[in-house]
């Protein structure tokens, strides 16, 4: 073996490792830098709400009622104004967030596992698995989602828990799909039919072999339907029918104020505005999520 078969080449020693290629692909991603560092600043917003404002956001003051923000001309104790009843509205909106935060991720938890399940075991076993899988998506899918969430939280109540159960036991059928898509390409791999060969079990190589290579679908997905939950609950919300007074929640912040919209504009539209960020920086991560994942941009 000659000296020149033993060294690396210069174009070895100058190609980049898989973590500096990574790092640049999510460093140089703008939308997804700004997604994640938006919502960093409300999840931190929501965690250290009692640190940020000193009101309780369930403590009354009639006297103080409906004074403007101070950006408005309103007193400077209270940032953000006091609502209808005279709760400070900074620290309803940031208590709010821990509502919104709770119910898109414990959703998205509940969907996710439901949609996965169904979908890979579509995906993997085929056949009449498939079809009953496929009928289900195609059940769900015929559902409205709003009428029948209205109708269940009506008949079951509108706590947080039972919200968020509700939301995420009708939100499974985009897991289902785009899961039973992705089986379908990665159960026809040759890795997959060599554990096949060798006698590994299903169960090992589901959770070995098929969920780590649809794992980057999977957070995609995930991270749209926590904007989706977030959006239905401040629907629900604002309906009357989702999350009850006097827990702070965006949507029934919104509800509460739509009757003062034309002389007290801001009460609408600052939980009005950091929803749609919040929204916004979600669906910006997501995107981003799947643009670096994409094997098309893994060159």
């Amino acid at each position: 073996m000659n000296l020149s078969q033993q060294l690396p080449t210069a174009e070895q020693i100058l190609q980049p490792s898989p973590a500096a290629i990574l790092r640049k692909r999510i460093f140089g991603h703008s939308g997804f830098m700004i997604g994640v560092a938006v919502l960093a600043v409300i999840v931190l917003m929501a965690i250290f709400a009692p640190l940020l404002s000193k009101y309780d956001p369930y403590t009354q003051d009639l006297v103080n009622r409906m004074v403007p923000p101070s950006f408005m001309g309103g007193e400077s104790d209270h940032l953000l104004g006091t609502d209808q009843l005279g709760r400070d509205y900074l620290a309803r909106l940031l208590y709010g967030a821990r509502v919104s935060l709770f119910i898109g991720l414990f959703a998205a938890l509940i969907s996710g596992v439901i949609g996965t399940a169904m979908g890979v075991a579509a995906g993997y076993f085929g056949g009449r698995v498939d079809a009953v899988v496929t009928f289900l998506i195609n059940v769900r899918l015929a559902m409205p989602v709003v009428l029948v969430a209205l109708a269940v939280v009506a008949i079951l109540g509108g706590s947080l828990t039972v919200v968020a159960t509700v939301l995420g036991l009708l939100l499974w059928d985009r897991y289902a799909v785009v899961m039973r898509a992705s089986t379908l390409q990665v159960a026809r791999r040759e890795y997959v039919a060599a554990a096949q060969v060798i006698g590994t079990s299903t169960p090992r190589i589901l959770f070995s072999e098929i969920l780590p290579n649809v794992m980057n679908n999977l957070i995609v997905v995930a991270t749209l339907e926590m904007a989706h939950a977030i959006l239905l609950e401040a629907a629900l919300s604002f309906l009357g029918l989702g999350v009850q007074p006097p827990t702070p929640s965006w949507g029934l912040m919104i509800a509460e104020g739509k009757d003062m919209m034309l002389f007290e504009s801001w009460l609408v539209m600052i939980p009005g505005i950091i929803l749609f960020v919040l929204v916004l920086a979600i669906n910006l991560m997501g995107d981003g999520l799947r643009d670096i994942t994409s094997p098309a941009g893994r060159n």
